[in-house]
């Protein structure tokens, strides 16, 4: 796939969520949204195992143009609209919605809006996208549609399940994996230890998927 600069390169998180969709079969006939696409990954794998249809959406311009071009060269059926989260599919209802999105904790609550710090910053708590999600989601999921949500385990698992429940939705944790810090965890180790996330010396994250879906549906 083809990564400009700006654009965030799919890696464990990513493979992570595009393996539960998989392994659970919850992309085959659905409509799928893919929010905060980045390169396209997840869309790509989503109509990769059999969406009836897929729409990506990102503010960034250059993710959107990246999104683009992975899509067609993996040959996948990619709609692709730039905007903020759920704006550009106001009125549409999906099947499944999935979002790997920013959710790095950072020193302020400024989100980027041109740096590559955009692709990963999220506020003092890692949330500021998050907590935006969940409490949208329920308003573009069909009465048997899904969510998943890959993020770090130092956002707080237990917030994002509460939060999806607030939003009328039966909500789990489905996966978690264990990975060493990346290049932006271990330059801001200091700052996670000072704010409580992580403890002292810990150089490894946890990745959960969590899931959020109406009561009257199970995966296959």
């Amino acid at each position: 796939m083809v990564y400009p600069p700006g654009v965030y390169r799919a890696e464990t998180d990513t493979e992570l969520l595009a393996g539960v969709m998989r392994r659970g079969d919850y992309a085959r006939d659905r409509d799928v949204l893919d929010v905060g696409t980045g390169g396209g990954a997840l869309a790509v794998a989503a109509a990769q195992a059999g969406a009836r249809s897929v729409t990506a959406v990102d503010l960034s311009r250059r993710s959107v143009a990246a999104a683009w071009v992975n899509s067609r060269l993996a040959r996948a059926r990619v709609h692709v609209r730039r905007g903020d989260l759920f704006a550009p599919v106001a009125g549409r209802r999906f099947g499944l919605v999935v979002s790997n999105p920013p959710y790095v904790p950072a020193a302020t609550d400024a989100l980027p809006r041109y740096r590559k710090a955009r692709c990963w910053d999220a506020g003092p708590d890692g949330r500021a996208l998050l907590d935006r999600i969940c409490a949208g989601v329920a308003d573009v999921l069909t009465p048997d549609g899904a969510v998943l949500l890959v993020h770090s385990a130092v956002c707080d698992t237990e917030c994002t399940l509460a939060a999806l429940q607030h939003a009328g939705l039966a909500a789990r944790e489905l996966a978690r994996i264990t990975v060493p810090f990346g290049p932006v965890m271990h330059s801001r180790a200091s700052l996670l230890e000072a704010r409580g996330f992580v403890n002292r010396g810990q150089r490894s994250e946890e990745l959960v998927v969590v899931e959020g879906r109406r009561d009257n549906w199970e995966p296959a």
